[in-house]
């Protein structure tokens, strides 16, 4: 079945491949009619980044790169019962729920999935695609908008307040909860200006909605932050989104009112603050004075963090790239739903 389920998805990350890249016909015309229409239901996915979505995720899906991920759990091939798993799925990002419905399926398990209203359009496009390319997986999914019920175990996504009352509403099944997480870069002032570029796609693809957008810059001593935007100028753009502008203005005149210094650069704000979580179109650095003090507040910080851009770190430009293997707060997912232990 974990043959025949590599082979379906390698499929569907070549669907993705080329509908990214402007393909039209076939199966791609469900993905092109939605990266110019899913818009309309959702002004935060812009064409631009469901093709980024599509394409990232198209390009993990290999049959390479799932021989070479799934090669990690010999447990596969073991004879298993099927669990239902229930998954309350993320919307923050186009298929931010994505890689979860690809590990229940991939480890032979049923997928109940609850859509995030923001995403549902393109997750069902993902299963119909899923089930015109291999049909016995329509007996594998079901996605509803409605409450979850009749599942062996669940998956779920959201916020901090959110996860205490999947806690609690789920305590009596195995459970993977998620959290907020933030994601940060740390300079060292070498960075070329190529990288410096590639750091503008960390911080503001998707908007910066998604937990793997760098949120927060530890810059060293003395480093010149408004030279910052000076590479980050194709996303000028951004100040076009009247939903993006909204926040900009919004969150620009707080500050003003506040006599809170910042630097402007007409399409982001960046402000010196130790906060992980700044408001949308602000992005908040710190500076450090000993080279030690990054490692040490990556530490400190590793409960909290989702990914750290870098010298040393993932490579500038990739931290909306995850590979099959980097899970959602560094939790094994596939683990997870092969074991089907208690995790909180």
């Amino acid at each position: 079945m974990t043959g025949l389920l590599t082979d379906a998805f390698a499929v569907l990350g070549k669907v993705m491949r080329e509908s990214a890249a402007g393909e039209t016909g076939g199966r791609c015309r469900l993905f092109s009619d939605l990266i110019e229409s899913v818009s309309q239901s959702n002004p935060w996915f812009t064409p631009g980044n469901v093709r980024r979505a599509l394409g990232a995720i198209g390009d993990t899906l290999t049959t390479e790169k799932l021989s070479s991920w799934l090669s990690r759990y010999p447990a596969l091939n073991d004879d298993r019962d099927t669990s239902v798993v229930g998954v309350v799925m993320a919307g923050n990002i186009p298929l931010a729920g994505f890689h979860d419905l690809l590990c229940v399926l991939i480890t032979g398990n049923r997928l109940l999935a609850k859509l995030s209203s923001k995403d549902e359009l393109l997750m069902r496009a993902v299963a119909d695609t899923l089930i015109s390319i291999e049909p016995a997986l329509e007996n594998y999914i079901e996605l509803t908008s409605g409450t979850l019920s009749g599942f062996d175990m669940v998956i779920a996504t959201g916020s901090n307040n959110s996860s205490r009352y999947f806690e609690y509403y789920f305590r009596n099944v195995p459970s993977l909860i998620r959290r907020n997480r933030n994601s940060i870069a740390v300079l060292d002032g070498t960075e070329t200006p190529e990288e410096l570029e590639l750091l503008g796609d960390d911080i503001f693809s998707y908007f910066g909605l998604g937990c793997r957008n760098v949120s927060k810059l530890y810059l060293p001593a003395g480093y010149d932050v408004a030279r910052l935007p000076s590479f980050w100028k194709r996303y000028e753009s951004l100040r076009q989104h009247h939903k993006y502008a909204v926040n900009y203005d919004h969150n620009k005149a707080i500050m003003i009112v506040n006599r809170q210094p910042f630097t402007d650069a007409g399409f982001v704000i960046l402000r010196n603050d130790p906060s992980l979580t700044p408001p949308m179109a602000v992005v908040n650095y710190e500076f450090y004075g000993s080279p030690q003090m990054p490692e040490k507040e990556t530490e400190r910080l590793k409960n909290l963090l989702q990914c750290v851009t870098g010298h040393g770190y993932i490579p500038y430009g990739n931290s909306q790239k995850p590979e099959l293997w980097d899970y959602a707060d560094n939790v094994d997912t596939i683990s997870f739903l092969l074991k089907k232990n208690m995790i909180r």
